[in-house]
């Protein structure tokens, strides 16, 4: 009889999300060394804490096995096909702001639209002989962008790392990437085209649609959301 919420393990996104539910009454703790991953919630009954890195947490909402869960928007959106069958958001946490981008060198002075990047895009295979390729690690949403702006003839390549250097090693001719300043894209000699945001993502709570509850366990969770939205 136990609502389970699952919040990111480590790093400033754990900080402030410990600090949201303390701002409403509620203090989130780890039950020992920063290398187990389960925690106490005080301040209300039969809620288990559950930490989890932030890219776990849409998969174990979408397989039920948390009721609610903190994570950002581009992840739900990137793991989950039809996220909105899976879950349900909550409340919009306010941190954790991050954009996800298309960006390609600054040299392109002639490239400043998704219309342009089509255009120089058929232009790169027919002098190179491929794809013209943009380094990432959002598939989903990207393709889902590109298709949308008319952007056909491009390849995307799989950046599990510094995504911002895949054009300087010239392992890619542009990238789409989470930024919050855009420091290190401008140090990387990239810029965003003026339509290129694909999502503006936070640190958002969600509820699973796949979980089961008993009688007993609704109530926490209608009593939980009542005392955080």
């Amino acid at each position: 009889m136990t609502i389970k919420l699952g919040v990111p393990s480590k790093g400033r996104l754990m900080d402030e999300t410990f600090e949201w539910f303390a701002q409403r009454g509620m203090s989130l703790s780890r039950t020992g060394s920063d290398r187990e991953y389960a925690g106490v919630v005080d301040g209300i009954d039969n809620v288990a804490l559950v930490l989890l890195s932030a890219g776990e947490i849409p998969r174990e909402l979408a397989a039920g096995r948390i009721h609610l869960g903190v994570t950002g928007t581009d992840l739900i959106c990137e793991k989950l096909p039809l996220w909105s069958k899976q879950v349900e958001l909550i409340k919009k946490m306010g941190f954790g702001h991050a954009d996800l981008v298309l960006a390609v060198p600054r040299g392109w002075i002639d490239v400043d639209l998704t219309d342009d990047l089509d255009a120089v895009a058929a232009m790169f295979r027919a002098r190179h002989g491929f794809r013209l390729r943009i380094a990432t690690k959002y598939h989903r949403l990207v393709r889902e962008f590109l298709r949308e702006a008319g952007v056909a003839d491009y390849a995307l390549v799989d950046s599990q790392g510094a995504t911002e250097g895949t054009v300087a090693n010239q392992t890619a001719e542009a990238i789409a990437d989470i930024t919050s300043s855009g420091t290190t894209l401008h140090a990387n000699h990239l810029k965003v085209l003026s339509d290129g945001l694909i999502l503006a993502s936070q640190a958002t709570l969600w509820r699973s649609n796949k979980a089961s509850f008993n009688e007993v366990e609704y109530a926490v969770l209608l009593r939980l959301i009542e005392r955080l939205v």
